[in-house]
């Protein structure tokens, strides 16, 4: 079946690809009600925890060069275990925590600790996978994750409907359990190589030095703040700007999450013999035509917006799938195995980066009518080909083809 849509044969990494779903489904179950289970919980006002989630956001995000480090040091897998029991502890916590200091120390240790499996993850989807089938694994696990997601999410929905503290606690102590049952079967994952590397001095030098990876981190930015439409702008877009009925933004997330997590492989299999850099320009033009239809959809009457902006989801969620897999398996080998750890902890800090902008961005940027973000949007597309047209001409990686046969291993 999974050969059919495109993914690679899982074969020994069951354990490491039921952890991931695991993780995905807890993921999924909480972070549609964040914000919800703190009102309801505690004496907080929405300010209050809206402060306390994003100090904890800007705190934590020189998080990620150090545990890039750590990787290095001591291996992708000891990072990502440590990363799982720091989110179980502070979901545990969420359960007894009450005051806007005991909110912002905890979900610190969450956001630390989710950094460290996103710092970890990219190191091991690599070590287990070889040179040219590397976009099928990460648009595998990523669909995977994608399905996860919208499980966790009816799951939420459920909760939300009961709309107790009980329901709410139960969700917190369900994603607490996911992440202790993802440790416990990552413990019997293959540790990943040790570089070793923390004792060396010039290893940060050669990283920040690298030119073509700092484009392909600008490349990465291109994509990453795009991505943060659908969760951070879409609802607010579909309901406040446009004045549509909210079961509209569910119909474009479940319409994500279904092409996703059906179509990600049919489309990794479609870009075989593509030129990478080819791909990312696709990308980077799906972008742009999302936006447009989102820009045309604000001149509408409400009546005839609600097929235009569906539409502009499926083309948005189109670039999604292109462009994902193409760069997560370009940043893994861009980047030499013993400093992986480092160099995908950039590529992550673009990803932190665009999620703690994006929200107040698109906020301010929707407060001032339909036409801002989306031309913001699509300024932010035309840079972004002229970046990925310059990486393809320095970064031989980038100028290479998706063969999605894994490259015989050296004998």
């Amino acid at each position: 079946m999974l050969s059919r849509l495109g993914f690679p044969s899982i074969g020994p990494h069951r354990r490491f690809v039921t952890a991931i779903a695991v993780d995905a489904l807890g993921s999924g179950v909480f972070m549609p009600l964040t914000m919800l289970y703190f009102l309801a919980v505690t004496p907080l006002s929405l300010l209050q925890v809206g402060a306390a989630i994003s100090i904890a956001s800007a705190v934590s995000l020189p998080a990620g060069p150090v545990l890039g480090a750590l990787v290095d040091r001591f291996g992708a897998k000891q990072v990502l275990l440590a990363g799982n029991a720091l989110q179980a502890a502070g979901f545990v916590a969420y359960l007894f925590t009450e005051s806007f200091a005991a909110v912002l120390l905890w979900t610190i240790v969450v956001t630390v600790g989710r950094t460290a499996f996103w710092g970890s993850y990219g190191n091991i989807v690599a070590a287990i996978s070889r040179p040219g089938e590397r976009e099928r694994w990460f648009g595998f696990l990523g669909a995977l994750r994608n399905v996860g997601f919208a499980v966790g999410g009816v799951a939420s929905g459920i909760a939300l409907a009961i709309g107790t503290d009980l329901a709410f606690e139960a969700v917190v102590a369900a994603n607490a359990a996911t992440y202790v049952v993802a440790f416990w079967l990552l413990l019997a994952v293959p540790a990943t190589a040790r570089g070793g590397q923390q004792a060396l001095p010039g290893s940060w030098r050669t990283v920040l030095a690298d030119r073509p990876y700092r484009l392909l981190v600008v490349a990465q930015m291109g994509y990453s703040m795009p991505m943060m439409v659908l969760n951070f702008a879409m609802p607010v877009y579909v309901v406040e700007v446009l004045d549509l009925p909210g079961w509209i933004t569910g119909v474009i997330f479940t319409v994500n999450c279904i092409m996703v997590g059906l179509g990600q492989g049919l489309v990794v299999n479609a870009m075989t013999g593509r030129v990478r850099s080819r791909v990312l320009l696709l990308t980077q033009a799906v972008f742009a035509a999302s936006f447009v239809v989102f820009l045309v959809c604000g001149w509408l009457a409400p009546a005839v917006a609600t097929g235009p902006v569906v539409l502009g989801g499926i083309v948005y969620t189109l670039a999604e799938l292109t462009g994902g897999p193409v760069l997560a398996a370009l940043s893994a080998e861009a980047s030499p195995d013993h400093l992986r750890g480092r160099y995908l902890s950039l590529i992550q800090l673009a990803w932190n980066l665009s999620g703690t902008i994006a929200p107040v961005l698109f906020a301010w940027l929707l407060d001032r009518g339909p036409e801002p973000l989306w031309v913001l949007m699509l300024a932010l597309a035309a840079v972004t080909v002229l970046v990925v047209n310059r990486l393809a001409a320095i970064m031989p990686a980038a100028a290479a083809r998706v063969t999605n046969q894994a490259e015989p291993v050296a004998s």
